[in-house]
C-alpha cells in the first residue's frame, strides 16, 4: 500500500508542479508572431511520467494540469485548444514510445508538432475557415525547437532516475 500512496503523492507533485510551469509558460512572452505559440514546458513532466509511470498516468496528470491551468490562468477557448492539442500529441507520443525505437527526443519533437497540429484543425473549425493554416508551417518549426528542448531535459531528468 505504501508505493499506491507515494505513486499518488508523487503525481500529485507532478501537476503541481505542472501548474506552476504552466503559469511561467503564461507570464513569458514568446517572440512569435504566431498566437498561441508557447514552450511547453509542462510536457518535460509529461514526459516523464509518461516513461515513469505509464500512459494512464501521463494522460491524468495532463488533463488535470490542462482543466485547472486553463481555469486558473486562461479560459474557455485556451481549455478547448490545450484539450485538442494534448490529445492529438499524447496519443501520437504515446504510439511513438509503444515503438520502443524512438528516443525520449523524437517522442517530445513528435508530441511538440502534434500539439499545434490539433490546435490549428481545431481553430479551423472555430473560425470558420482554413485561413489559419497559414500560421502552420511556423507552428511545425516551434513544435520542433521546442519538442527538442524539452525532450533533452526530459532524457537528462529521466536517466539519471530521479523518479
Amino acid at each position: 500500500m505504501q508505493s499506491r500512496t507515494r505513486k499518488t503523492a508523487v503525481l500529485g507533485l507532478f501537476i503541481a508542479l505542472s501548474l506552476i510551469f504552466s503559469y511561467i509558460e503564461s507570464v513569458i512572452p514568446v517572440p512569435l508572431v504566431v498566437p498561441g505559440a508557447k514552450l511547453g514546458l509542462p510536457n518535460t513532466l509529461i514526459l516523464l511520467v509518461l516513461y515513469a509511470y505509464g500512459a494512464k498516468e501521463a494522460m491524468l496528470v495532463n488533463g488535470a494540469r490542462i482543466v485547472l491551468s486553463g481555469f486558473m490562468f486562461g479560459n474557455l477557448f485556451s481549455i478547448v485548444y490545450s484539450l485538442a492539442g494534448a490529445l492529438l500529441s499524447f496519443a501520437v507520443m504515446v504510439l511513438a514510445k509503444c515503438f520502443k525505437v524512438f528516443p525520449i527526443k523524437t517522442v517530445s519533437i513528435l508530441g511538440g508538432v502534434f500539439h499545434n497540429v490539433g490546435q490549428i484543425i481545431v481553430a479551423a473549425f472555430l473560425v470558420s475557415g482554413i485561413s489559419v493554416m497559414a500560421y502552420l508551417p511556423v507552428l511545425l518549426i516551434a513544435g520542433v525547437v521546442t519538442g527538442l528542448c524539452n525532450g533533452i531535459l526530459a532524457e537528462i531528468i529521466y536517466k539519471r532516475g530521479i523518479l
